[in-house]
């Protein structure tokens, strides 16, 4: 599984993205979330209020009951503004 992290996410986990390779437990984006949390005091610190952070999983916005596989690509960023 291939996770990409852009703007203060990258800077919070030290990494723009990585391979990784979750329990067989791990099957949304919510439980990828708390996992991710236990790999690093950065990635703690990064979805310490993982309700602002917006995921995409094969670059399609998803929520958290959204389902993720091995093989799929999941990018976690901050909300977007615009105007």
């Amino acid at each position: 599984m291939k996770i990409l992290y852009f703007a203060w996410l990258r800077q919070r986990t030290g990494v723009a993205e990585e391979e990784v390779d979750p329990p067989a437990d791990v099957t949304t984006v919510g439980a990828l979330v708390d996992w991710l949390k236990t790999r690093s005091a950065g990635h703690a610190e990064a979805f310490a209020n993982a309700k602002v952070v917006r995921a995409a999983v094969n670059q399609d916005f998803a929520a958290t009951d959204a389902p993720v596989a091995r093989g799929d690509e999941i990018a976690f960023f901050p909300p977007v503004t615009g105007g």
